[in-house]
Protein backbone atom coordinates (compact mmCIF):
# COMPACT_ATOMS: atom_id res chain seq x y z
CA UNK A 1 0.00 0.00 0.00
CA UNK A 2 1.34 3.31 -1.00
CA UNK A 3 0.64 6.74 -3.07
CA UNK A 4 1.97 7.56 -6.07
CA UNK A 5 2.82 10.70 -8.03
CA UNK A 6 2.26 11.12 -12.10
CA UNK A 7 4.13 14.11 -13.40
CA UNK A 8 2.70 14.65 -16.97
CA UNK A 9 5.26 15.90 -19.79
CA UNK A 10 6.77 18.49 -18.03
CA UNK A 11 9.08 18.46 -20.73
CA UNK A 12 11.53 21.29 -22.67
CA UNK A 13 9.56 21.54 -25.62
CA UNK A 14 6.31 22.21 -23.21
CA UNK A 15 7.57 24.55 -21.40
CA UNK A 16 10.11 27.04 -23.80
CA UNK A 17 10.26 24.86 -27.07
CA UNK A 18 7.71 24.50 -29.49
CA UNK A 19 5.19 24.17 -27.91
CA UNK A 20 5.64 25.52 -24.46
CA UNK A 21 3.27 28.36 -23.47
CA UNK A 22 4.09 30.71 -20.23
CA UNK A 23 1.96 29.30 -17.55
CA UNK A 24 4.60 25.95 -17.71
CA UNK A 25 7.10 27.45 -16.03
CA UNK A 26 5.20 28.68 -13.21
CA UNK A 27 4.90 25.25 -12.32
CA UNK A 28 8.92 24.36 -11.89
CA UNK A 29 8.55 24.92 -8.57
CA UNK A 30 5.67 23.54 -7.22
CA UNK A 31 6.28 20.03 -9.47
CA UNK A 32 9.98 20.15 -7.89
CA UNK A 33 8.92 20.15 -4.51
CA UNK A 34 6.22 18.23 -4.81
CA UNK A 35 8.31 15.14 -6.08
CA UNK A 36 10.59 15.79 -3.66
CA UNK A 37 7.55 15.44 -1.08
CA UNK A 38 6.67 12.21 -2.69
CA UNK A 39 10.41 10.98 -2.16
CA UNK A 40 11.54 11.73 1.08
CA UNK A 41 8.34 10.07 2.53
CA UNK A 42 8.65 6.63 0.09
CA UNK A 43 6.68 6.88 -2.20
CA UNK A 44 6.75 6.77 -5.76
CA UNK A 45 7.22 8.74 -8.35
CA UNK A 46 6.46 8.08 -12.48
CA UNK A 47 7.26 10.65 -15.16
CA UNK A 48 5.75 10.79 -18.38
CA UNK A 49 7.63 11.63 -21.65
CA UNK A 50 5.97 12.46 -24.72
CA UNK A 51 7.39 10.64 -27.21
CA UNK A 52 7.82 11.10 -31.06
CA UNK A 53 9.58 10.46 -34.58
CA UNK A 54 10.43 12.16 -37.01
CA UNK A 55 7.09 11.09 -38.83
CA UNK A 56 5.09 13.24 -36.13
CA UNK A 57 2.71 15.24 -38.69
CA UNK A 58 1.98 11.84 -40.41
CA UNK A 59 0.14 10.90 -37.00
CA UNK A 60 -3.25 11.61 -36.33
CA UNK A 61 -1.77 13.48 -33.32
CA UNK A 62 0.31 15.49 -35.70
CA UNK A 63 -2.48 16.22 -37.80
CA UNK A 64 -4.50 17.33 -35.67
CA UNK A 65 -1.98 19.22 -33.87
CA UNK A 66 0.50 20.07 -35.99
CA UNK A 67 3.56 21.73 -34.05
CA UNK A 68 6.56 19.23 -34.34
CA UNK A 69 7.45 18.19 -30.65
CA UNK A 70 9.14 16.06 -27.75
CA UNK A 71 10.95 14.06 -30.72
CA UNK A 72 12.94 11.50 -29.09
CA UNK A 73 17.24 12.58 -29.01
CA UNK A 74 16.16 15.94 -29.13
CA UNK A 75 16.93 18.51 -26.47
CA UNK A 76 12.95 19.43 -26.63
CA UNK A 77 12.63 15.99 -25.86
CA UNK A 78 14.10 15.90 -22.23
CA UNK A 79 12.71 16.58 -18.63
CA UNK A 80 12.55 20.91 -18.28
CA UNK A 81 14.87 22.33 -15.73
CA UNK A 82 15.36 21.55 -12.20
CA UNK A 83 13.01 18.59 -12.22
CA UNK A 84 15.66 16.86 -15.22
CA UNK A 85 18.51 17.51 -12.13
CA UNK A 86 16.09 16.07 -9.68
CA UNK A 87 15.24 12.97 -12.16
CA UNK A 88 19.25 12.52 -12.99
CA UNK A 89 19.94 12.31 -8.76
CA UNK A 90 17.30 9.47 -8.40
CA UNK A 91 16.69 6.05 -9.47
CA UNK A 92 13.83 5.96 -7.33
CA UNK A 93 12.12 7.93 -9.81
CA UNK A 94 10.47 6.06 -13.15
CA UNK A 95 10.11 7.29 -16.45
CA UNK A 96 7.26 6.59 -18.54
CA UNK A 97 7.77 7.28 -22.81
CA UNK A 98 4.47 7.52 -24.23
CA UNK A 99 3.27 7.55 -27.87
CA UNK A 100 -0.13 9.32 -27.01
CA UNK A 101 -1.68 11.10 -24.87
CA UNK A 102 -2.17 8.34 -21.99
CA UNK A 103 0.27 5.91 -21.07
CA UNK A 104 -0.37 2.77 -22.63
CA UNK A 105 -2.79 -0.37 -21.52
CA UNK A 106 0.58 -2.40 -21.23
CA UNK A 107 2.33 -0.01 -19.55
CA UNK A 108 -0.62 0.20 -16.97
CA UNK A 109 -0.29 -3.11 -16.11
CA UNK A 110 3.47 -3.20 -15.83
CA UNK A 111 2.89 -0.33 -13.19
CA UNK A 112 0.66 -2.70 -11.76
CA UNK A 113 2.76 -5.48 -11.27
CA UNK A 114 6.32 -3.69 -10.46
CA UNK A 115 4.12 -0.76 -7.44
CA UNK A 116 1.87 -3.48 -6.54
CA UNK A 117 -1.31 -1.94 -4.23
CA UNK A 118 -1.31 1.98 -4.56
CA UNK A 119 -3.89 3.73 -2.43
CA UNK A 120 -3.63 7.20 -3.68
CA UNK A 121 -2.24 8.70 -6.71
CA UNK A 122 -1.59 12.41 -7.42
CA UNK A 123 -1.20 13.66 -11.43
CA UNK A 124 0.11 16.89 -11.82
CA UNK A 125 2.15 18.15 -15.16
CA UNK A 126 0.64 19.25 -18.91
CA UNK A 127 -0.79 19.87 -20.50
CA UNK A 128 -4.52 19.72 -18.41
CA UNK A 129 -6.97 18.92 -21.45
CA UNK A 130 -4.67 16.49 -23.22
CA UNK A 131 -2.11 14.50 -21.52
CA UNK A 132 -3.11 14.84 -18.01
CA UNK A 133 -6.98 14.07 -18.45
CA UNK A 134 -6.05 11.12 -20.60
CA UNK A 135 -3.82 9.73 -17.91
CA UNK A 136 -6.20 10.79 -15.06
CA UNK A 137 -8.39 8.33 -16.92
CA UNK A 138 -6.16 5.63 -17.76
CA UNK A 139 -5.27 5.40 -13.71
CA UNK A 140 -8.65 5.52 -12.74
CA UNK A 141 -9.98 2.82 -14.87
CA UNK A 142 -6.66 0.53 -13.66
CA UNK A 143 -7.05 1.62 -9.68
CA UNK A 144 -10.92 1.50 -9.75
CA UNK A 145 -10.68 1.75 -5.77
CA UNK A 146 -7.73 4.07 -5.02
CA UNK A 147 -8.14 8.04 -4.62
CA UNK A 148 -7.28 10.00 -7.58
CA UNK A 149 -5.91 13.73 -6.95
CA UNK A 150 -5.27 16.27 -9.54
CA UNK A 151 -3.42 19.24 -7.91
CA UNK A 152 -5.12 22.27 -9.89
CA UNK A 153 -2.20 24.48 -8.86
CA UNK A 154 0.28 22.19 -10.32
CA UNK A 155 -1.16 21.67 -14.17
CA UNK A 156 -1.50 23.60 -16.71
CA UNK A 157 -2.73 24.48 -20.81
CA UNK A 158 -2.42 26.35 -23.13
CA UNK A 159 -5.73 27.05 -23.43
CA UNK A 160 -7.02 28.51 -20.16
CA UNK A 161 -10.83 27.79 -20.82
CA UNK A 162 -9.96 24.48 -22.17
CA UNK A 163 -8.02 23.71 -18.66
CA UNK A 164 -10.99 25.21 -17.03
CA UNK A 165 -13.34 22.99 -18.21
CA UNK A 166 -11.49 19.29 -17.78
CA UNK A 167 -11.42 20.72 -13.95
CA UNK A 168 -15.05 20.35 -14.09
CA UNK A 169 -14.77 17.19 -16.02
CA UNK A 170 -12.10 16.01 -13.40
CA UNK A 171 -14.41 16.66 -10.36
CA UNK A 172 -17.48 15.08 -12.51
CA UNK A 173 -15.66 11.59 -12.94
CA UNK A 174 -15.33 11.92 -9.06
CA UNK A 175 -11.49 13.01 -9.36
CA UNK A 176 -10.40 14.69 -6.21
CA UNK A 177 -9.06 18.52 -7.45
CA UNK A 178 -7.26 20.37 -5.14
CA UNK A 179 -6.16 23.95 -4.83
CA UNK A 180 -8.82 25.14 -7.85
CA UNK A 181 -9.11 29.26 -7.66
Amino acid sequence: MGKLLVVVDYQKDFVDGSAGFEEAKYLEEGICNKVLKYLNSGDRVICTLDTHGENYLETREGKNFPIIHCIKGTKGHSIYGKLEDIVKNNKEIFLLEKKAFGISPKSLCEIKKDFGDITEIEIIGIVTNMCLLSNVVMFQNAYINSDIIVDANLCASFDKEMHEKTLDILEGIHIKVLNRK
